[in-house]
């Protein structure tokens, strides 16, 4: 006789989002804890706002180019007020230098104009509000959540993407993937700053053509096939 099935279903064997146990997610984190016990993000800003303006310009360029571009520009444009005030076509001065400038131009004075009409000037701390602003897609909506208001997001960029699935932490096949693997597996008391810790170990020693495993505080948990070394490096706080 045929079971019914829901029993069938039943028996199917759970699939596992991460290829590391709870307790080898924690180990992780903690020690990433303490590598970097207060870790920031590299693009300078002075307010919501500018670190708004900042991710958005922040696509497709560099974190170091960003910076260079927008010093200027945030010292005469800090408000959605200034910054509609200063125009498109110095806005554009200010970040020739950037891939991409002339569309970024007028995606910062259009969400720039959105602030103000829609939201008083004011930066909103909620992703639907957010995502809705001219040049803001989910992966910025989180990094300013988590920047700007302190809420646990996980923002999947270029770094977390590889390295989630190099080291079959959280696989998937987009970033939304991705996201949502992390956040379900990365322990709550970790999840504040996970986002950060997971983006300097790609940009630093998880590396996209050569990783520094010699480097790695993890290399001794890490499952990635490519891996070189089960040594892991020393683990001190790091600067910055």
């Amino acid at each position: 006789m045929e079971k019914p099935k829901s029993q069938k279903a039943a028996r199917r064997p759970h699939r596992r989002i991460s290829a590391y146990s709870r307790d080898e997610i924690s180990e992780i984190c903690r020690r990433f804890s303490i590598q970097r016990p207060e870790p920031r993000g590299e693009l300078e800003h002075v307010n919501p706002f500018t670190l708004l303006v900042a991710v958005v310009l922040s696509a497709q360029a560099t974190d170091v180019g960003v910076n260079k571009a927008t010093r200027g520009l945030f010292e005469i444009a800090d408000t959605p007020e200034k910054m509609v005030a200063l125009g498109e076509e110095k806005v554009g001065d200010h970040i020739r230098t950037i891939g991409l400038w002339r569309n970024k131009a007028k995606n910062v004075i259009a969400l720039s104009q959105a602030l103000i009409d829609e939201h008083d000037g004011e930066v909103p701390g909620d992703r639907d509000a957010l995502v809705k602003l001219p040049g803001v897609g989910r992966k910025t909506a989180n990094v300013v959540l988590n920047m700007a208001f302190g809420q646990p997001t996980m923002a999947v960029d270029t770094h977390i993407f590889r390295i989630a699935n190099r080291l079959s932490l959280a696989p998937g096949k987009t970033p939304e993937k991705v996201e949502k693997a992390l956040v379900s597996v990365i322990p709550e008391e970790y999840l504040h700053h996970a986002h950060h810790w997971l983006i300097l170990h790609g940009r630093y020693v998880c590396k996209a053509r050569k990783p520094d495993c010699p480097a790695c505080v993890i290399a001794d948990i890490c499952k990635a096939p490519e891996k070189t070394t089960d040594v892991p490096a020393p683990l001190v706080e790091l600067a910055g």
